[in-house]
């Protein structure tokens, strides 16, 4: 039964600027400040000459929590969220996803004129103990079978479990 055990693989924070500079630098210090990890600049992977966007552009952050960090994370943002979130935020892919509108909302942060506000999108990704490997292996990686793959249902009975949340709008 152990490797069938739900776990979250990690959870991935950003702050998407839409451009560079020192904008991108306040982001980056919220990003620090909320998370406590070392956020990384993402970039452009493809052109839109609408928005005049180039390649390789850098245009937001990002942290990667993973361990320890999860939890004491995760407790902050949901308590920002009143422990609430909505069903159609579960994917069938093993993601748990919601958005944090302003960054003082986190407890003990105030706002500061020389950064302003910025919102920020949690992504919480889910695997089983076991089955995990063969979609990373080097050799032969293939697909997650649907046997193991996590279904919305189990997602959401592990949040309400373990992080008490409470889910709104289920179908």
């Amino acid at each position: 039964m152990t490797m069938e055990e739900i776990i979250i693989d990690k959870v991935t924070v950003n702050i998407g600027v839409g451009e560079g500079g020192e904008k991108l630098e306040k982001a980056k210090k919220v990003l620090a400040l909320v998370t406590g990890g070392n956020p990384t600049i993402t970039k452009v992977k493809k052109i839109n000459r609408e928005f005049g966007i180039r390649l390789d552009q850098p245009i937001g952050v990002k942290v990667t929590l993973r361990k320890e960090d999860i939890k004491k994370f995760l407790d902050s943002a949901l308590w920002v969220k009143n422990f609430k979130g909505f069903a159609y935020s579960f994917s069938t892919q093993g993601t748990y996803s919601f958005g944090i509108s302003d960054y003082t909302d986190f407890k003990g942060m105030k706002y500061n004129p020389e950064i302003g506000i910025f919102g920020m999108d949690v992504v919480i990704t889910f695997r089983r103990k076991g089955g995990y490997r063969v979609s990373k292996r080097r050799l032969r990686p293939t697909k997650i079978p649907e046997k193991i793959r996590i279904k919305r249902e189990e997602m959401m009975e592990y949040m309400k479990k373990n992080y008490n949340l409470e889910i709104l709008g289920v179908d």
